[in-house]
């Protein structure tokens, strides 16, 4: 198995820049927004989107940890916030690859049960193979990938890369 990497640490950084420039854009008129990261690699995005708006702007930024079971999206969902936390706020729901959108659209559904000001979505990847009706508002790069190849994002200590296998 060969793993081509189509982005590395530097692009990783600067896509996180650019869609945290997009976020601020977006919600400028908002004191406050939570930025929602699903477990692991997209909760690991969503601190580097954090870090970034924290760096541009004077918005207060609520990090939440989404935990979504991949493989059984119907599970009940477990976030790091109570629903009063986020309730009537601005949230981004943030996840490291987009690919059938079914993580996603299981995130997005469970915020929706409280009432919000604004709700978007952001991905580092999106593959362009959606099995539901769900799209990143900001995304760092867009592929059209075979079904039977896989994206992977690294996010371990110093290493940061996303590959395709």
């Amino acid at each position: 198995m060969t793993k081509e990497i189509i982005l590395n640490k530097e692009q990783i950084k600067f896509k996180a820049k650019r869609i945290a420039y997009q976020i601020y854009e977006t919600f400028v008129d908002e004191e406050e927004i939570v930025i929602a990261g699903i477990a692991n690699s997209g909760y690991i995005f969503a601190q580097k989107l954090a870090k970034e708006l924290q760096e541009i702007s004077s918005l207060k930024i609520a990090l939440c940890e989404v935990k979504i079971n991949k493989q059984n999206p119907l599970q009940p969902i477990e976030v790091s916030m109570s629903k009063e936390e986020y309730s009537n706020k601005a949230v981004v729901l943030v996840d490291d690859v987009l690919n059938s959108g079914a993580t996603l659209i299981y995130g997005v559904k469970f915020f929706l049960e409280v009432p919000l000001k604004k709700l978007k979505t952001a991905v580092l990847v999106d593959r362009n193979h959606k099995n539901y009706p769900v799209k990143a508002d900001f995304k760092g790069v867009s592929l059209s990938t075979s079904l039977l190849e896989h994206i992977q994002v690294v996010f371990e200590g110093e290493e940061e890369y996303a590959y395709l296998s």
